[in-house]
């Protein structure tokens, strides 16, 4: 499945942007921490696909401005809506955490539970020991995505997806970066829930990220040389 992040100035641009992805991807992700004002009753009123509302921390490549309580309890706020999925950060307080996690009990919504590295990509054992940290909050998903400065990279990351489904552990992992590209493509093969791509070239919401259109073709080429061998 393939996830399109959006994000906007104003909320009649977002909600265009929604149709126009929900007609085009699996899922779609808010990214309220770059929908300044964002009016969630009218943004999820919107959707025809499922959603995550994601207010992504400045310290994991986010845009929100505000205290880290104000970033919290807007994704209460998206919980009480009836969003699909929230995404929260790894790192959070974990009291800030618990309160979520409590907001949660008895909803609908799911949670995904992220962490993102700009720098690099780790050793196999660090990244399964984040993923055990993860798994400590309890989330239906696990989201690791890390930077990778050469193919290789992605090895190292990807593996991580069958070790996460052997611990009954659903998880999203990939690569950021140029080199990353391709385990954008491979990852949901492997198991990974889904995989991200933007709307427009200009609208990709981390490095590396290809377009909707481009994986679309990628794939559709892919299951054309499948079906002819």
């Amino acid at each position: 499945m393939i996830c399109i992040p959006i994000a906007g100035t104003q909320t009649p641009e977002v909600i265009e942007k929604i149709r126009r992805a929900s007609l085009l991807a699996d899922i779609i992700e808010l990214r309220i921490d770059r929908i300044p004002g964002a009016d969630l009753g009218r943004l999820l009123a919107a959707r025809h696909t499922p959603v995550i509302v994601t207010n992504r921390c400045r310290k994991e490549g986010g845009g929100f401005v505000g205290t880290e309580e104000e970033r919290v309890e807007l994704l209460k706020e998206a919980v009480r809506l009836g969003a699909d999925y929230i995404d929260i950060e790894a790192a959070t307080d974990p009291a800030l955490k618990k309160g979520l996690r409590e907001t949660l009990v008895g909803s609908s919504s799911q949670l995904i539970v992220s962490w993102h590295d700009f720098s690099g990509t780790p050793s196999a054992e660090f990244l399964k020991a984040k993923l055990t940290g993860c798994m400590a909050d309890g989330p239906a998903i696990v989201k690791i995505v890390t930077h990778a400065a050469i193919t290789a990279d992605c090895l190292r990351l990807l593996e991580l997806i069958p070790y996460a489904r052997q611990r009954d552990q659903a998880i999203i992992a990939f690569c950021m970066g140029r080199p990353g590209k391709i385990s954008r493509i491979m990852a949901p093969m492997l198991g990974s829930v889904f995989s991200y791509a933007s709307l427009e070239p200009e609208e990709a919401s981390a490095p590396g990220q290809m377009t909707i259109h481009q994986m679309r073709e990628i794939y559709r080429i892919m299951d054309e040389r499948q079906s002819n061998e």
